[in-house]
């Protein structure tokens, strides 16, 4: 029976929801190559990644290299990303695999429950802050409009991803596994700041084919509370 759940709960993240999309919601997922633990977790990133109402970005750290296999997509200011999480939500140590909805809730492993009551949850939340992206030549074009009072100082932050990245692992705790993972994330960039009063209208340089994410975050950490992609 407890099998019987767990694969009803794991269905249900591929169903489109019902109700009225406001904004996508941020899923983070903070995974490892050389970590044990990590595959269930990458497994259901893959089964949300390509949603339309949710943005999917795996952010790979670099701190399980030393234990014998280092990660080919880490970037050391994930693991800052994570650590300032964690510094917000006071808690003294950061982990994988460990995903995180918009900006909020973070979920410790692979449990499709927890993730699909997460993202209803934010999905039944009135949207903060209107995001729309238009592509330009090598450029983006942003504007973003608050649909409530402004919480405050907001960070607008850029990232690149691509789909899928396949990975053959020959060392390390996952050694002899091929693995394909979604949604690998590149380029972070910290596009200014941003106060809510006015409309946001800015360009930003995007060349190449990779999808452009937009998020807008409160500052310190706090939750996103707005957000748009281009794939």
């Amino acid at each position: 029976m407890r099998r019987l759940m767990q694969a009803f709960f794991a269905g249900a993240l591929f169903i489109s929801p019902l109700w009225a999309q406001n904004a996508p919601v941020v899923v983070e997922l903070y995974t490892s190559q050389g970590c044990s633990s990590c595959p269930p977790a990458d497994d259901l990133f893959h089964q949300i990644a390509g949603r339309d109402d949710i943005i999917a970005l795996a952010l790979h750290v670099d701190y399980w290299d030393y234990i014998g296999w280092k990660d080919q997509f880490a970037d050391p200011r994930n693991a800052q990303r994570q650590r300032a999480y964690a510094t917000a939500a006071g808690r003294r140590s950061i982990y994988t695999p460990e995903m995180i909805v918009n900006g909020l809730t973070d979920i410790v492993g692979a449990k499709p429950m927890q993730l699909s009551e997460a993202i209803a949850a934010q999905k039944a939340r009135p949207a903060a802050v209107l995001v729309s992206l238009r592509r330009s030549g090598e450029s983006v074009q942003i504007t973003a409009e608050a649909k409530q009072a402004a919480p405050g100082a907001m960070v607008v932050q850029m990232v690149r991803y691509v789909p899928e990245r396949e990975a053959d692992i020959t060392r390390g705790e996952n050694a002899g596994r091929k693995i394909i993972y979604s949604n690998v994330t590149q380029d972070w960039k910290i596009l200014g700041e941003w106060d809510g009063r006015a409309p946001l209208d800015i360009e930003a340089s995007a060349p190449g084919s990779e999808a452009v994410v937009v998020l807008i975050q409160e500052k310190g950490m706090g939750p996103i509370v707005g957000a748009a992609q281009l794939r």
